[in-house]
């Protein structure tokens, strides 16, 4: 029986013990350096195609109808007049049982526990050190060795872990962005609202069938390095205020006495692809690598990676890491793109994105290209 461990309990370290669940050639342990999974989040996630056909490989599609809502469009409006420039049809990448899907954060985490022995997840403990040889010794906080056949790093964007197996540091870099993100109550739209403004978007979804919808704003901001460190930066109030006003000053739309539960952080995207040599040491998830949140696919990425671990161990191959690259490199520039053409602040090139939306918005060729590629594995 192969022994593997499992460094963090988001959606990708998650997603991995599903699959690994009822197994009999597998014994795994989760180890998460919290004392308890946040279960109270409802903040909103988008999952495309590409990850509900995996998803529904371990139950997904019998979750409530009620808890999940099936976004049929992105329309795309100018932020300052709420006028519609133009929208995507998305539902052309669904089948009868594999439709994009926007829901509650937390409601994913809980179905990818409910299926997870608690015995198998062993909070406050972190890796402090690893000796790499035909085991895995894992030194943990709790003074203990522990030696695994394999390896999974799930820890995140600031993932610790990654820096200890590099040996170096593998931190993140400021994307000169910071993201607010609420909760609104009763919209009209069942579909995904996208609304451009100079120097920044903001999303809105419906994340149910309860007229809840997330709200998701990413505004360009250039900070100093004392500023990015301040840990307390992003507890300040006024600072929060001030983002939020300006939010609210550059739309028509009537924000201000809607958005509930603001919170923001500063937005760190990966420097490059860290790919490890050894064998049986994988990294899934924002460990692996953080995009850029223009594109909606950072949780379909991780459970993409996920599933692309657990058929390498299985299989016995040794082509995670070249696979990863090919998509990590298509779905990273689409990020960029559409983070550049979003935030455009001169009038003419605003002019002339419009136009071109609105072209490439119907052109069924360029989606299949541009979405299609993505969103069918």
């Amino acid at each position: 029986m192969k022994k593997i461990a499992i460094i963090g309990c988001g959606i990708s370290g998650l997603y991995f013990a599903n699959q690994l669940q009822n197994k009999q050639n597998y014994d795994y342990t989760i180890f998460e350096k919290k004392s308890a999974i946040d279960l109270n989040d409802g903040y909103g996630i988008q999952l495309s195609v590409n990850s509900i056909k995996l998803l529904n490989e371990i139950g997904f599609q019998n979750i409530a109808a009620h808890e999940i809502s099936f976004p049929k469009k992105v329309n795309f409006f100018n932020a300052k007049t709420s006028k519609k420039i133009c929208d995507i049809d998305i539902s052309k990448f669904n089948n009868e049982s594999i439709r994009y899907t926007t829901l509650k954060r937390s409601i994913l985490i809980k179905f990818l526990l409910s299926n997870i022995p608690a015995e198998k997840i062993k909070n406050n403990i972190e890796l402090k050190n690893l000796e790499y040889g035909e085991k895995i010794k894992l030194h943990l906080s709790n003074k203990l060795i522990e030696e695994f056949d394999y390896l999974v790093v799930s820890d995140g964007v600031f993932s610790k872990t990654k820096s200890i197996i590099f040996k170096k540091d593998t931190s993140p870099k400021f994307f000169n962005s910071v993201a607010l993100r609420g909760n609104i109550q009763n919209m009209d739209s069942n579909d995904i609202s996208l609304y451009l403004g100079p120097n920044f978007h903001f999303v809105i979804y419906p994340v149910n069938q309860s007229k809840e919808f997330n709200f998701i704003s990413i505004i360009r901001k250039k900070l100093s390095k004392e500023e990015i460190i301040n840990q307390n930066l992003f507890k300040n109030n006024e600072l929060l205020e001030s983002l939020t006003k300006e939010i609210f000053q550059k739309t028509s739309l009537d924000l201000n006495s809607k958005l509930k539960n603001i919170k923001f952080f500063p937005v760190y995207v990966s420097k490059k692809l860290e790919i490890f040599s050894k064998k049986k040491i994988y990294f899934v998830g924002d460990a692996l690598f953080a995009f850029p949140p223009s594109f909606a696919q950072g949780a379909s990425q991780s459970i993409e990676a996920s599933k692309e671990v657990y058929e390498e161990i299985n299989n016995n191959t040794n082509n995670y890491y070249y696979k990863r690259l090919k998509k990590i490199k298509k779905v990273n520039w689409r990020s960029k793109i559409n983070h550049f053409s979003f935030h455009l602040s001169n009038p003419i090139a605003i002019f002339i994105r419009n136009l071109i939306l609105k072209h490439l918005s119907k052109n069924h060729k360029f989606l299949e290209s541009y979405l299609g590629k993505i969103y069918k594995n």
